[in-house]
């Protein structure tokens, strides 16, 4: 079985191939790689946000900056609350150890994500509870259209009321689920920004 390699000893293969490193650039591998193997223990529930906060306290600026945009980017309109929360306790702890920190900023920035995460939920949730019903007392809503293999379009049964409502979710979701996904990914840019 072939050994996983971590991205610190990819990088060296690389830099083999290619020519040395520079000690800069040695260095900040060193730190990326710290970085990941840390927060790999922070989403593992190895450490928690006071564990992170003391693993970088003294760290320079560009490391707290690296851990803070990794936890940034795992932030997703589909996490869970609890993933969220974590995350957000993460980005928050590493903000109390800069120099010039702006955590009322980046705190408010969570919260709106946090809020529009729920927003969505909550149409998800709404949006199942009307199509489960609407298939329960209609059953030609649980109708799929099938292609036959001379082209007609005919309809047929769904196998049940759950697999009617996910098929009608998918469709009402896709149309939302953009809209949502591009006000997070704006708010994710402008958390970025800010933590520079």
């Amino acid at each position: 079985m072939a050994k996983i390699k971590s991205a610190f000893e990819k990088a060296m293969e690389k830099a083999a191939e290619m020519g040395e490193f520079t000690p800069e650039e040695k260095e900040r591998i060193k730190s990326q790689e710290r970085v990941r193997l840390l927060l790999a223990d922070f989403y593992r529930g190895q450490i928690d946000r006071n564990g992170l906060w003391q693993k970088l306290k003294g760290s320079p600026h560009s490391l707290l900056k690296e851990a803070q945009k990794s936890l940034i980017e795992s932030l997703g309109l589909a996490s869970t609350e609890e993933e969220f929360k974590i995350r957000k306790d993460g980005i928050l702890a590493i903000e109390t150890l800069k120099e010039k920190q702006k955590i009322s900023v980046v705190e408010s920035i969570l919260n709106t994500l946090g809020l529009l995460q729920q927003e969505y939920r909550k149409i998800k949730e709404d949006a199942y509870t009307k199509l489960r019903e609407a298939a329960e007392k209609n059953p030609q809503l649980r109708l799929q259209p099938i292609r036959t293999p001379d082209g007609r379009t005919v309809y047929q049964a769904a196998l049940s009321v759950d697999e009617a409502v996910q098929a009608r979710l998918g469709e009402f979701l896709s149309e939302h689920e953009k809209s949502y996904s591009i006000k997070f990914g704006r708010l994710v840019e402008k958390l970025k920004k800010e933590i520079g």
